[in-house]
């Protein structure tokens, strides 16, 4: 295998073409023939440059529409031959092939053109068959010939031929061989997705194609001993953490990123209402409020557990202001997530050198599609997206007593929150605010004591002469399979349950609802979070 390879003979036909000119100045100054075709011929003329045909080297015009005109042995035979290969050399010679030293293609614009909504016809034409069979051909034949299929990668080409005299190294063509390949695989990826997801309509294709691209590799996972790395879509996909501007603050790790998703995943699902604010400890909700401020949502939000928030994720429906910002950075926060932020915000924010602060732009629709994987020994778990949601027309009265229009509020509010919190989970809300959250425990009573346990320590805390659970209404993420949970959220002062129903033992459930003088609401649909 050789390790300089001079490059005599290009053939170049890009979609995208960034750094095309700057690219073949540089073939140029080496000497090297440049072979094109269609519209990356036209470029490289209109630039100054003497260009080859495609239909030249072959003999053969290009047809059906564009279709056809990479698909030929001169082509393939000028870039698979393996020229130390006394056979290869003779059918070269014998076929009068020329060798080509270098491929640089990308491919036909397919996601780009999905994601205009563009009609089918379109989209099929628009899947490349030539560019894939070429990229494929070099960076298989590596070995004595180099790849290019992201123009982020001409630099480092230039740099090499100018160090080596118009040669390229293995090692370059080793490592471009890899994004090759890479680049490929994403794009029949991309195509596999759209036929199985957008054009049959499959929910769980029989192969499911997941393309993805390293965003960063971080400090380390969960623990210090774990490596981690964020990876994005490779294809469209709907904006999140992930996209979000980082406007100041050291990198992000892994818990940062999982525990900041956690949070505006939940503050979307306000994003259309008063201002609120959501504070996140270990992907938990800690503390949720709406309120007719940033500011006093934040305090709300706050005084439900002062302690847990302390080195948590603050997340916000509406751009920070001032104000806001002055009163989040009185305690120490890892992560702020928000739409936006004004000057103020920022500069308050700057004073703080750890504190990372996103920017969003808008909120993700909590009621979009998509699926959701999970990595298990040997395989792994698929799911839709939990996107279900409930009104009050959904909502049925199983007790004696019917809340009034502030408990359902409550209500309403708290079964918001719920869906967010680990299982078993159980969320108190008053007023437009959490009062106590039980997460992450066992059996549903455990979660409810540990609420009440909350709202009580808020209360002492904020010197509250009662726990904000008095006169408030409790959620449960799933159904009270015994009365004993709902008896101590009764315990605790709420006044109104609201839950999915469904036990063998609801009869006995709302009897003891009906004796402690509760109002209890059944949604018929149950919120596990594992």
């Amino acid at each position: 295998m050789t390790d300089l390879v001079p490059v005599r003979r290009a053939l170049l036909s890009v979609s995208d073409k960034a750094g095309l000119a700057d690219l073949a100045a540089a073939l140029g100054r080496h000497g090297v023939e440049l072979v094109s075709t269609g519209g990356t011929a036209k470029a490289l003329r209109d630039a100054g440059h003497t260009v080859l045909d495609v239909a030249d080297l072959t003999g053969f015009p290009e047809m059906m529409d564009g279709r056809v005109k990479t698909l030929h042995p001169t082509v393939h035979g000028g870039i698979l031959a393996v020229r130390d290969d006394e056979r290869h050399v003779a059918a070269m010679d014998a076929h009068s092939i020329g060798g080509i030293d270098l491929v640089v293609v990308n491919l036909y614009p397919f996601a780009a053109t999905v994601a205009k909504g563009a009609p089918r016809e379109e989209i099929i034409e628009n899947i490349d068959i030539g560019g894939p069979a070429m990229v494929r051909s070099a960076a298989k034949n590596h070995a004595f010939v180099g790849i290019v299929t992201e123009p982020q990668d001409y630099a480092a080409l230039i740099e090499e031929l100018d160090a080596n005299d118009g040669a390229t190294t293995l090692a370059l063509r080793k490592r471009l061989a890899a994004t090759a390949f890479a680049h490929t695989a994403t794009y029949d990826g991309m195509i596999a997705q759209w036929f199985a997801f957008a054009d049959q309509g499959k929910l769980f294709p029989d192969t499911l194609p997941l393309t993805a691209t390293l965003s960063a590799e971080l400090r380390y996972g969960e623990n210090p001993h774990q490596q981690a790395a964020l990876y994005l879509p490779a294809g469209p996909a709907s904006r999140g953490i992930a996209q979000a501007e980082q406007v100041q603050g050291k990198a992000l790790s892994y818990n940062n990123i999982n525990d900041a998703d956690a949070a505006l995943d939940l503050v979307a699902e306000f994003r259309e209402a008063d201002p609120t604010c959501v504070i996140v400890k270990h992907a938990n909700p800690c503390g949720v409020a709406t309120a007719a401020t940033l500011t006093a949502a934040w305090d709300a939000a706050l005084a439900c557990d002062s302690v847990s928030a302390f080195g948590g994720i603050v997340a916000l429906n509406r751009p920070l202001d001032g104000a806001t910002a002055e009163a989040i950075a009185s305690i120490f926060t890892e992560v702020v997530v928000a739409p936006d932020a004004d000057a103020d915000a920022r500069a308050i924010f700057a004073k703080k050198k750890n504190l990372r602060l996103l920017l969003t732009g808008e909120l993700p629709d909590p009621a979009r599609g998509g699926l959701m994987m999970k990595t298990i020994a040997g395989g792994w778990l698929a799911q839709t997206r939990d996107n279900g949601r409930i009104t009050k027309d959904d909502l049925k009265v199983v007790t004696t007593r019917t809340p009034s229009d502030a408990e359902l509020a409550d209500a309403l509010f708290a079964w918001t929150i719920a869906k967010h919190v680990k299982s078993n989970a159980i969320v108190y809300a008053k007023g437009g605010a959490t009062a106590g959250i039980g997460a992450g425990q066992m059996n549903r009573r455990d979660s409810s004591r540990i609420a009440a346990v909350r709202a009580r320590e808020a209360a002492e805390a904020n010197g509250w002469s009662e726990p904000r659970t008095v006169g408030s209404a409790v959620a449960s993420d799933a159904f009270f399979p015994f009365a004993d949970g709902l008896i101590s959220a009764a315990e605790a002062g709420a006044t109104c349950v609201i839950q999915p129903g469904g036990s063998i033992r609801d009869d006995e459930v709302i009897a003891a609802a009906n004796e402690a003088g509760l109002a209890m609401l059944f949604t018929g649909m149950r919120h596990f979070r594992h």
